[in-house]
């Protein structure tokens, strides 16, 4: 891939589970170390460098997972390659979003699923050929039938990163609290 992918920033679902455990926020609103989890997210995307794209609800319409990487996509048909990230990874760092997009550009895979160890994590990066399969996505489910796919075919890579903030996300209130 010759350009930079664009950062999709996730941020457009409902919370629900965090209001369920207490919240009395959206998630995303909800504040660690003096920012909101979605500004820690933002800060970390922003310092790479790389083009973004925030997927927010519109007319108050919430959206699935899979809803929102579509909507995602087709707000940036320029990009030659997208990196899916949750709005909700306060402690992902620049350097593991940067290792995605960089072994995106560089590999001959369609597919690069960031690994802590053995455990799957964020951002997962997909390049230009995925299109149609990414724009075709909906409901609740995000594009794991789309990594599956990718991954059979061989056209998939597992990079290793050091980064535990890429696992850990706020879907609760006792997340919120573990992480500060």
């Amino acid at each position: 891939m010759q350009t930079k992918p664009t950062v999709i920033i996730l941020a457009a679902g409902r919370g629900e589970r965090f209001i369920a455990s207490g919240g009395t926020t959206h998630k995303l609103a909800a504040v660690f170390m003096g920012k909101t989890v979605l500004q820690h997210t933002l800060d970390a995307v922003v310092a790479t460098g790389l083009p973004y794209h925030v997927v927010t609800p519109t007319e108050n319409t919430l959206l699935g997972m899979g809803d929102s990487i579509a909507r995602g996509v087709a707000a940036t048909a320029h990009a030659q390659g997208w990196l899916i990230l949750p709005a909700d990874l306060p402690m992902i760092t620049t350097a593991s979003i940067a290792a995605v997009a960089n072994a995106l550009m560089q590999e001959n895979d369609w597919v690069v699923q960031a690994f802590v160890g053995s455990q799957a994590a964020h951002p997962v990066g997909f390049n230009q050929q995925c299109r149609e399969q990414l724009l075709a996505l909906h409901g609740d489910e995000g594009a794991r039938r789309v990594v599956q796919h990718y991954k059979t075919l061989g056209l998939w890579q597992a990079l290793q990163i050091n980064d535990t903030g890429a696992l850990h996300d706020v879907d609760t209130v006792a997340d919120w609290a573990a992480l500060r």
